[in-house]
Formats: C-alpha cells, sequence, structure tokens
C-alpha cells in the first residue's frame, strides 16, 4: 500500500483498510475491551484471504478470479445494504395501508460520558423510556395501541458520540377496547414538546432506579457521583437541559417507510464511500461528512488513526444487545394477531385516498448481484471450489 490511499469507486477505501492501518499502534497504548478487540480483528480481517473466499472460473475468457468471504460483523458496513433489504422482506407483511410517522427521541450530550460507561443498561432504559412514552400518548390522547419499531443510532456524522433513537410509529392504532381502529390525521401526530417532557421524566427516573440498585458505574473524571447527594444535583442539572425529540414530517404511504427502513435499520457509524483518504506517512485519515448545522454541506475532516479508531469503538455495541425492537400493535408477542386484527378494522373504515394507493404494499425479493468477470465484464463467473480460512499455527512446545 502506498503512503496515500485515495478512495476510488468500488476498489477504494474501505473501512477493513483503515482498521487494519490503524490497529497495531492503537493496540499498542490502549487496552481494548475484549469485545472491541474481537469486532475490529473481524473487520480487519473482511474481505481478505484470511477468511477464505470462493475461487471462480470466467467461461467467457477463462480467467481466474478469487472473491473474499466477508466477515459478517453488523459492525462493518460491508454486505449490510442487502442484509437490510432481506430484513425488509420479512417486515413487510406487517405494514399496514396506513399513515406512519417519523419520531427521533435524543439524548442530552451531558449524559454522554455516562452512557459510555453504561451501554447496556441506558441502550435499555432508551428504549424503553422512548417506547413508553409513545404507547402512554397512544392510550391517553387517542384512547388506542400504536404499533412502534424502534432503531437505535449512537452517531453523529463526524463518528463523535450522538445517541438517539429513531420511532417508526402507526398514525392511528386499535382501540383499548379492541372493537375499532382509530385513526390518526395524516399531518399529525403527537405534540412533541409533551412528548419531551414526559420522556425526560420517564428517562430521569429510570436513572434514579439504576442509581438506587447500584447498577451505574462512572467514569473516573466523575467518580464524585457515586455520592447520592452530587448524583442528585447532577441530575436535576440534566432535567434543566432541553430534550429534543423531533416529529418529522409523515410518511407518503406504506412505501416509503419500507425505503426508510432499509436505509437506516442496518447502518453503521461510516460507510466505505465516505472514505477519502488513508495516509500512512501522518497515520491519518480523511471522511466525508454532513454539516447539519450548515444546510448539510458536504465537508471533509482529517482525524488521526488512533481518533479515528477511538470514535469507531464508541459505537460498539455489547454482545448480543438487539438495536431494532418492537413494541404495541408490532411488538413480537402476538404481532400476526394483532396486524390481523388491525387489518379487519381497517377493512371497515373508508380510508383516505392516499392509504387506498398505498394499500397494495410490495417489495422485490432481493438476490445478490451476479459477479461479474473483472477481465471481460461478462456474467460468467463459474464456482470452481470454496476456499476455506488457513487453521492457525499450532505453537510446537519445548518438552526438552
Amino acid at each position: 500500500m502506498s503512503a496515500a490511499v485515495e478512495a476510488g469507486g468500488p476498489g477504494g477505501l474501505t473501512l477493513g483498510d483503515v482498521v487494519r492501518a490503524a490497529l497495531p499502534h492503537y493496540t499498542a497504548n490502549h487496552r481494548l475491551p475484549v469485545h472491541h478487540a474481537k469486532v475490529l480483528r473481524a473487520i480487519a480481517a473482511c474481505r481478505t484471504p484470511a477468511l477464505g473466499g470462493h475461487q471462480y472460473t470466467c467461461t467467457a475468457c477463462g480467467y481466474h478470479h478469487f472473491v473474499p468471504h466477508s466477515c459478517r460483523n453488523r459492525h462493518c458496513p460491508n454486505g449490510q445494504g442487502i442484509n437490510g433489504a432481506q430484513w425488509l422482506e420479512k417486515q413487510v407483511e406487517d405494514l399496514l395501508p396506513i399513515p406512519y410517522f417519523h419520531v427521533v427521541f435524543t439524548l442530552p450530550h451531558e449524559l454522554n460520558p455516562l452512557i459510555a460507561h453504561n451501554q447496556r443498561e441506558l441502550y435499555n432504559l432508551l428504549f424503553a423510556s422512548a417506547s413508553d412514552t409513545l404507547l402512554q400518548f397512544g392510550r391517553q390522547n387517542l384512547g388506542a395501541e400504536i404499533g412502534i419499531t424502534a432503531v437505535l443510532h449512537t452517531w453523529g456524522q463526524t463518528l463523535t458520540d450522538h445517541y438517539h433513537l429513531h420511532g417508526v410509529v402507526t398514525g392511528g392504532g386499535i382501540a383499548l377496547d379492541g372493537t375499532a381502529w382509530v385513526p390518526r390525521g395524516p399531518h399529525y401526530l403527537f405534540p412533541v414538546r409533551a412528548l419531551s417532557v414526559v420522556f425526560r421524566a420517564k428517562f430521569c427516573a429510570g436513572l434514579q432506579a439504576l442509581f438506587e440498585a447500584q447498577q451505574l458505574a462512572f467514569p473516573a473524571a466523575a467518580s464524585n457521583l457515586s455520592d447520592p447527594v452530587l448524583f442528585a444535583r447532577w441530575l436535576r442539572r440534566c432535567r434543566r437541559h432541553k430534550w429534543v425529540v423531533y416529529a418529522k414530517r409523515p410518511f407518503a404511504g406504506p412505501q416509503a417507510v419500507l425505503a426508510y427502513l432499509c436505509r437506516y435499520t442496518h447502518r453503521v457509524g461510516i460507510t466505505n464511500h465516505r472514505i477519502e483518504e488513508l495516509d500512512l506517512v501522518h497515520q491519518t485519515v480523511t471522511f466525508r461528512y454532513k454539516d447539519y448545522a450548515h444546510e448539510s454541506c458536504v465537508r471533509s475532516m482529517t482525524l488521526s488513526l488512533d481518533e479515528f479508531l477511538r470514535r469507531f469503538c464508541l459505537h460498539i455495541l455489547p454482545p448480543r444487545f438487539v438495536k431494532i425492537r418492537y413494541y404495541g400493535l408490532h411488538a413480537n408477542r402476538n404481532r400476526s394477531a394483532h396486524v390481523a386484527r388491525a387489518r379487519d378494522l381497517l377493512a371497515k373504515v373508508v380510508p383516505p385516498l392516499q392509504i387506498i394507493e398505498a394499500a397494495n404494499l410490495s417489495v422485490n425479493h432481493v438476490e445478490p448481484p451476479p459477479l461479474v468477470c473483472p477481465r471481460c465484464g461478462r456474467p460468467t463467473l463459474v464456482l470452481v471450489s470454496i476456499v476455506h480460512p488457513p487453521k492457525p499455527a499450532i505453537p510446537i512446545l519445548d518438552t526438552s
């Protein structure tokens, strides 16, 4: 690899290139959690002979082509597009022919250090607080049980910690007595200021409960928060901050919901196409980002490899953590029965024109793209053999 490598289309830089360049120096100077090291090693090995691959021959020109395996790690951008599309095929059966709303719950940045040291506990609390808030408003304002699909995101465009939850919410729900469908107007869900107040109260109450149960770990810079008086004072300050709940414009029918879900559910902190340059001499990486503070202008940022890897590790989820969750009508338990009941009730309602037009939901079955010969450009590659990963060398013990 040359001293400076630039992105160049499909064969350009990948996150794996950056991790391979950054990992040796980073691990020599920082102690990585075992799970983080496992994720980074998987990304570093992705699409390299270290994981084995498939050996092909082109029947048109005779060219031999080796395709290395991907790591299939959910933090790696390789393969996430097709994973998202295949997940989407399973979800389309549960979408209803109604308007859907997009609501975002964002935690204030003052909580970031605490979240970084209590990821599993506070991610779970974020899911619980946001979903309970929406379900409560559905029951109190509509008198109905609504459906929610929630997706956790932990990053901003520059890979800094920005903890927020995307919620896709049904525009209406099944009446609490189960006898009717209660619709919601196509332009308004719930008042966002009221959502924000209730969300803040639920999250702060959950924080207090975790503290009293001694289930919170505190960073060294804030170790004094283990004192109950100082923790209560800090929590009061957090309550005074603005807790942002943002309700975006409703989707233009369920088909738009599909497009949204496919983009967001399997997104990772940074994708390969955003990486512009890897400078091995100066040990830096340059990538593109959208500056939302200035009308989403596309800018470039250069970070040291150590800082890039530090930021990336902020967004490695705890082992086996579920980042897509379902509530209300879409809860995993009895989901099929709830959706079937909702469809029966909707059939008795005369829907608006846009709902009628969106009633025929479909999603194209996704197949992996055909392999094209890199020499002649024809889709005429034939699998010859599967190359397994090399076995690690077994050390020879000196028994003398």
